[in-house]
């Protein structure tokens, strides 16, 4: 939303509740790393691509919002608010049945290029070199609330 505005969702409780339930009932997907020495290796926790078959799950962008309070946490820390980020990205994943293992591509948004080093170290707690997700790292001139950081994902996971 522009300027930061909160979202609030139309749907009811009861119609949000059947999403949930017809969700839980999903299995894990089928994914492979892909890797070739006819393009640039990793330079960090993602791998060249993954190919993956199943259900599409995208997840929009995650920033540092406490979900309780809706206020931006840790407003000059990049590592703990990418902790947080990584937190709301897992309570996603979670309600659509996935875990960051079933994650193929992320995206990271960072507000200045100089806290990649930091972003980077908390991100790898979460997706081991060998098996991370395909990404796409940028520098932006404004994140939503000022935050430091934002990262949107897609899951794939089966039926």
């Amino acid at each position: 939303m522009p300027d930061g505005e909160v979202y609030k969702p139309i749907a009811s409780q009861a119609e949000i509740g059947k999403q949930e339930a017809s969700l839980e009932q999903v299995i894990s997907m089928t994914r492979q790393v892909i890797r070739t020495d006819k393009a640039p290796a990793p330079v960090g926790p993602y791998n060249q691509a993954i190919a993956a078959s199943g259900q599409m799950v995208f997840v929009a962008g995650q920033i540092a919002l406490d979900p309780r309070l809706g206020d931006v946490l840790y407003t000059d820390d990049v590592a703990k608010q990418t902790e947080q980020v990584m937190a709301n990205l897992e309570a996603i994943l979670t309600a659509a049945g996935a875990t960051f293992e079933n994650v193929v591509k992320t995206t990271v948004f960072l507000a200045d290029m100089n806290d990649f080093a930091a972003m980077n170290a908390v991100y790898a707690k979460y997706f081991p070199e060998d098996t991370a997700p395909a990404r796409a790292c940028v520098q932006v001139s404004r994140l939503p609330k000022d935050v430091l950081v934002e990262i949107d994902c897609i899951a794939v996971i089966n039926n």
